[in-house]
């Protein structure tokens, strides 16, 4: 059979669309939101060569407009998972076998598919099932998702070529075996570059996979399924189920074969899921590999020396985008009592000019929460701001679900710097404000670090360059991407690996060679070109 070691095409970051008025991106995708919102889908599940439907039919709804239906998909029981697994073990020894070479080349054809004839169809899915506006879906579930796949190729096969030394007469090698069994992947609902990762990376090294994504992400997922098996990804690689997380772990964690986990979502749910395969780990034919990226409370600290406007457009931007539903999203920050009333002032301006509402409307800067589960929670935590008496609404706080699940850019000022706001993780847009007199910067650096369990991103403001040397190795260990000068979201594949630690996940850094070594099992070869013949050495030898 032929061999080669193969280049594979340079890795670059996908162009990012404006969607600006008279460009031709902005008709392409108006008309893909048109078709998807004048037809009704039905999802199934899929699991090896099937297509399953189980009769037992969800609606999708758009949180902005959650009286219009876009479809059904079709819920699973703990049968489905015991065959999703069935079908990962049933693919594993033809797609562990199967040449690199063609592993990426899938995975390439994908990221084209995304990049050419499924761009707007998987940016208008995303916009209707997660209410994301054009920009924040274009970065997410076209560029985002098409990085991921093609940097993962040259992670990969970087990986495979990284090989120890060898002595005269030896040489020695390593190979980079999938691991031993299955990888089970759980997705979260804010993106759908996420989703896409989870499962994909983990087979690119190999592995079979059962995918088990957010149901607010189903409408979207799909579309990824549909770009993977139009990608030629061989039946039972990834499988794709739609069941709750306790009937999914009930199955998945007692199972021998379970091999590792990708997780992206709650600090609480990863928790549990540590816990019980630890509690579980007799069970096991190999040490599960744990992977999770969690939650976040991300900070924003300005110098006394930084600029007014610059602090606050990061606010604004790092706390409202995509309704602050991002592990990454701004949502406590640290003033200097000297320019405080300044960036006050520039983000309640901006925060009375955002314009709300649905995401057909490209003017609308910001949409709606999830759903109502997300919807609650935050005006919760809004309504104990109201109750407070350290902490006051100083712009937005209002909400209303009657259409959509609606909760306007809402910014909190606390007296308190240990008020519930600047510490629990709200994933909504709520932003909490602490001003600190600006002779106590030292001091604030050690609240900033000292305040929050997480540790995922973070943001220092200065044009004095001692204190931002002094924050980055006093916060070395409050952020696992830190940013300065900028606002802590939008981390690129490729260019700022993203992940946390403390309480906001393993920081196995996605979009890195990191996380891919996570899935793979090195197998050291030391082959002996002239054996020896003789056990004595020459240190035994007579005088």
């Amino acid at each position: 059979m032929p061999k080669g070691i193969y280049q594979v095409p340079f890795a670059e970051n996908e162009p990012v669309n404006s969607y600006a008025p008279g460009t031709p991106e902005r008709e392409l995708l108006q008309n893909a939101l048109k078709e998807a919102r004048s037809k009704e889908v039905d999802i199934p599940m899929y699991i090896g060569a099937d297509e399953v439907k189980t009769g037992k039919k969800l609606p999708l709804n758009p949180p902005h407009d959650h009286q219009h239906l876009l479809g059904h998909f079709h819920e699973g029981d703990s049968s489905h998972v015991e065959q999703a697994i069935k079908a990962a073990l049933a693919a594993k020894e033809k797609w562990a076998s199967l040449s690199w070479e063609h592993r990426a080349s899938i995975f390439l054809k994908a990221a084209d598919l995304i990049a050419g004839p499924y761009r707007y169809k998987i940016n208008a899915a995303t916009m209707l099932g997660q209410s994301k506006s054009p920009y924040q879906a274009e970065i997410d579930s076209a560029c985002e998702l098409i990085d991921f796949l093609r940097f993962n190729v040259q992670y990969m096969t970087e990986i495979y070529s990284e090989q120890p030394e060898s002595a005269p007469g030896v040489w020695n090698r390593l190979e980079y075996r999938p691991l031993e069994g299955f990888v089970f992947a759980i997705t979260p609902f804010n993106f759908t570059a996420i989703a896409g990762n989870l499962p994909s990376s983990a087979a690119l090294m190999g592995n079979t996979v059962v995918w088990k994504p957010a149901y607010t992400q189903i409408y979207a997922a799909d579309i990824i399924m549909q770009v993977f098996k139009e990608a030629g990804l061989p039946d039972g690689v990834i499988n794709l189920v739609y069941v709750n997380g306790p009937t999914a772990g009930d199955v998945v964690f007692k199972h021998p074969e379970f091999s590792g986990l990708h997780f992206t979502g709650s600090t609480e749910v990863f928790k549990n899921l540590w816990k019980t395969i630890g509690e579980n780990i007799d069970i096991y034919k190999s040490y599960p590999r744990i992977v999770g990226e969690t939650g976040g409370k991300d900070f924003i600290l300005a110098h006394p020396t930084s600029h007014a406007k610059d602090v606050a457009t990061a606010i604004t931007r790092g706390a409202f985008e995509f309704q602050g539903q991002k592990c990454s999203a701004a949502s406590r920050v640290y003033l200097p009592d000297n320019i405080s009333e300044e960036v006050l002032k520039f983000v309640k301006e901006d925060v009375k000019d955002i314009q709300m509402g649905g995401v057909e409307d490209f003017e609308n800067f910001f949409n709606a929460v999830i759903d109502k589960k997300s919807f609650d929670k935050i005006a919760g935590y809004i309504e104990k701001v109201k109750d407070s008496n350290v902490a006051e609404i100083v712009a937005g706080g209002e909400y209303d679900d009657s259409k959509g699940y609606f909760i306007q850019p809402t910014v909190v000022v606390t007296k308190d710097p240990q008020f519930l706001t600047m510490k629990e993780e709200i994933f909504g847009p709520v932003v909490t404000i602490y001003v600190y007199k600006q002779d106590n910067f030292e001091e604030t650096l050690t609240l900033v670090d000292e305040t929050s369990p997480y540790a995922l991103t973070g943001a220092i403001f200065s044009q004095d360059r001692y204190a931002i040397e002094l924050a980055t190795k006093k916060l070395s260990q409050s952020a696992g991407n830190f940013y300065i000068n900028d606002k802590p979201t939008g981390a690129v594949v490729g260019q700022q690996p993203f992940g946390g630690a403390r309480g906001s996940g393993t920081n196995d850094k996605a979009g890195s060679k990191l996380n891919l070594l996570r899935w793979a099992s090195a197998r050291t070869i030391k082959e002996t070109f002239v054996p020896a013949t003789n056990y004595r050495y020459p240190f035994m030898d007579k005088e």
